[in-house]
């Protein structure tokens, strides 16, 4: 389960990176809500794929 948890956070970040570089591309630079929106999606899924890869390796042992 938690394997399927860290592949989801790390969908999380590829997905809020691929919505930075189309608002790059697409000229919604102006548009804040945008690019903080997939800040804070990155944010929490880095810190989701943190969490989650503590407990895989404390599981582990």
């Amino acid at each position: 389960m938690n394997s399927n948890l860290k592949m989801l956070s790390l969908a999380l970040i590829v997905i809020a990176a691929i919505a930075l570089v189309l608002s790059y591309f697409m000229g919604w630079t102006n548009n804040n809500t945008v690019q903080f929106s997939a800040l804070a999606v990155m944010i929490v899924g880095l810190i989701a794929y943190i969490i989650f890869s503590k407990r895989s390796l404390e599981e582990g042992k």
